[in-house]
């Protein structure tokens, strides 16, 4: 039987959802994706500052790319060259938009996909992915609700779970 598959954790401010982002980075597999979901505002970009400023990349860099639909930033784990994809699907126009982003090969490689709005293509995620839906519970306040899909998230799940 899989282990619990959900926990959701209090976020007072900015800075601890940055922190979030930090705790993830160090838990994260090569190949990893991350779904991040919520509403405008709810910090979903500041979770990929956090992530990023981790493994030594500026988060001042890290811009949420609605726009642009896909920030690539690179960086060393291990001492083996990786990049991060960050992706927004706001804009995206459907799923065939979404694949000409090229985000099967992401998948598939050893780097890291993190996909803001990623309820817009949910049926474009890999088999496996940590689920991330940030909600504004004040001006000031977060939530995060980690779910893990696939059995390889529930030992990460655990570790979030151990250091609060």
């Amino acid at each position: 039987m899989q282990a619990q598959t959900e926990i959701t954790i209090r976020l007072a401010d900015e800075t601890a959802t940055q922190a979030l982002g930090s705790r993830l980075a160090a838990l994260l597999p090569d190949g990893a994706a991350v779904a991040l979901n919520g509403p405008l505002g709810a910090g979903k970009t500041r979770l990929v500052q956090g992530l990023a400023a981790a493994v030594g990349i500026d988060p001042e860099t890290v811009l949420s790319p609605t726009f642009t639909l896909v920030h690539q930033y690179p960086f060393a784990r291990g001492g083996e060259p990786r990049t991060l994809f960050h992706l927004d699907a706001y804009r995206v126009r459907g799923l065939e938009e979404f694949w000409e982003l090229g985000v099967e090969e992401m998948f598939d490689s050893p780097n890291w996909t993190v996909i803001e709005w990623a309820e817009r293509v949910a049926a474009a995620l890999p088999e496996e992915y940590l689920e991330i839906t940030l909600a504004v519970t004040s001006a000031t306040e977060r939530t995060a609700t980690i779910r893990a899909v696939g059995a390889k998230w529930d030992e990460a799940l655990k570790q979030i779970r151990r250091r609060g």
